[in-house]
């Protein structure tokens, strides 16, 4: 049953240029065109479709829930032509090649919008999606609702990079909050702003970022507790959540050590799906006060640039202006692809079936590669084993003269391209710029099982030498 629940207004705490944002002018005009059929319009500047050269968009598509790459399943065709029946589930490819506005084509949109209630039940009335050209534009357009130069973004003590070369150049200062196994601590965050001076620190922060689910880098994913206890604080201080969560559908549980395992396809016997899904943060939120950026990067592709946000109407109306101003929608041939797909080809059923193919196959390669590393790297490294993602976030454990050398962790660095093996420094992910950080991301999500533990045995010979 619908919830009665209206979201709180936080839009007093709009950027001007967000207060000032508006609707396209010539956008605005479309909402004639599309309530009444018998209108002749000579306002919109779009090109006639016969100058479309694409007729029809076809491509290859796995089964739902086998593999593109398994050659005993038979491949479906995928077709969009232009001119398809109007009414139908998904609209002609003339209409995705055609200029739109910032909130997407409808069938896509409405895919999302399902999708969403489906899963994440929002808890109050007035929510809407609106399209993303994947999720860093998405977490720019969001920002950009309440953070102009001189604010302050609350965020995880270890981030994603390209949130802190977003941030910078924006003039917004960045307050890392301590993190441990699930991610930012909520009493952290509480007493950070609890004690905020104003006249020492500057405006009071009103947003936190946060990935909640397999965070980049350190793998970390968020218990329901420990969600409860950040939406509670972010009450209490009236904060935004920008919850970014493109790791979401890649949930796959604990690991299972293989010496304890009888049969080894106990260890993927409980995918989640989507119905077992831990619950996101927008489930929680009762006020209105989450941003939840979705993406297909990690479960479609990444180069489809295709995602969406899910938060209050008046919200999304803003992010749509500023698409408007962008990047005005994803692609069209991305947005028909990924309609058609979800929408008729697999249907919801379908897409969960993908689901659970795509967490299989990244909680094999998370458990080959943990096998590895607690086989190989003994003593060398330490890690938490995630529960979903594509990483692990390794602490070197240094030896007594090398811990006191300066800039110890760029000759382990330089150790390990010297070894042909490659992670990231953590100093990469710091908002505080911390410079000789022990940590480093290991990515299991790409390397052929083969190439798993060629990079293990690498990287033991090339921080072996700094366990003196």
């Amino acid at each position: 049953m619908p919830s009665e629940t209206h979201s709180k207004d936080l839009s007093g705490y709009f950027t001007e240029a967000t207060r000032l944002r508006d609707n396209s002018p010539l956008k605005s005009l479309t909402k004639y065109m599309q309530n009444d059929p018998t209108l002749v319009s000579l306002g919109a500047g779009l090109p006639h479709p016969s100058t479309f050269p694409l007729a029809q968009l076809s491509a290859t598509v796995a089964q739902a829930g086998r593999s593109v790459l398994d050659t005993t399943a038979p491949h479906t065709t995928l077709s969009i032509t232009a001119g398809q029946p109007s009414g139908g589930a998904v609209e002609g490819l003339e209409k995705f090649l055609q200029y739109g506005n910032g909130r997407g084509v409808p069938s896509y949109a409405s895919f999302a919008r399902t999708h969403t209630e489906s899963v994440h039940r929002p808890r109050y009335s007035d929510w809407d999606v609106v399209v993303s050209a994947g999720n860093t534009d998405a977490f720019v357009k969001a920002l950009m609702l309440f953070c102009q130069a001189g604010d302050t973004l609350l965020l995880d003590e270890w981030t994603y990079p390209a949130i802190i070369g977003t941030v910078v150049p924006m003039g917004v200062r960045m307050a890392p909050v301590p993190m441990d196994g699930e991610g930012m601590v909520p009493e952290a965050l509480d007493k950070m702003l609890s004690g905020w001076s104003e006249a020492e620190q500057g405006r009071r922060p009103r947003v936190a970022y946060v990935i909640p689910t397999a965070q980049n880098p350190t793998g970390a994913t968020m218990s329901l507790a420990r969600k409860q206890a950040l939406y509670r604080v972010a009450q209490r201080h009236d904060l935004v959540l920008i919850e970014d969560d493109p790791y979401y559908y890649l949930q796959f549980g604990a690991y299972m050590d293989p010496a304890t395992v009888t049969d080894a396809s106990e260890r993927y016997a409980g995918l989640p799906g989507l119905s077992a899904l831990q619950p996101s943060l927008l489930s929680l939120d009762t006020d209105g006060r989450v941003i939840r950026l979705d993406s297909f990067s990690k479960v479609l592709a990444p180069g489809l640039r295709c995602g969406w946000v899910t938060c209050p109407r008046y919200m999304a109306d803003k992010i749509q202006f500023h698409n408007e101003t962008s990047v005005q929608q994803p692609s069209g041939l991305s947005q028909a692809l990924v309609s058609q797909l979800l929408t008729v080809d697999w249907g919801h059923e379908g897409w969960e079936r993908h689901l659970v193919q795509t967490q299989r196959e990244y909680a094999v390669r998370r458990d080959l590669f943990v096998d590895l590393c607690r086989e190989k790297l003994k003593g060398l490294v330490d890690f938490v084993v995630p529960d979903a993602g594509m990483f692990v976030w390794f602490r070197v454990l240094l030896g007594e003269k090398s811990r006191a050398r300066a800039g110890v962790m760029d000759e382990v660095f330089e150790a390990m391209v010297k070894a042909h093996v490659l992670l990231v420094p953590g100093r990469m992910f710091s908002p505080a710029g911390v410079r000789d950080s022990p940590y480093m991301r290991a990515a299991f999500s790409y390397a052929s099982p083969e190439d798993l533990a060629v990079a293990v045995e690498r990287l033991q010979q090339a921080l072996r030498p700094f366990t003196e």
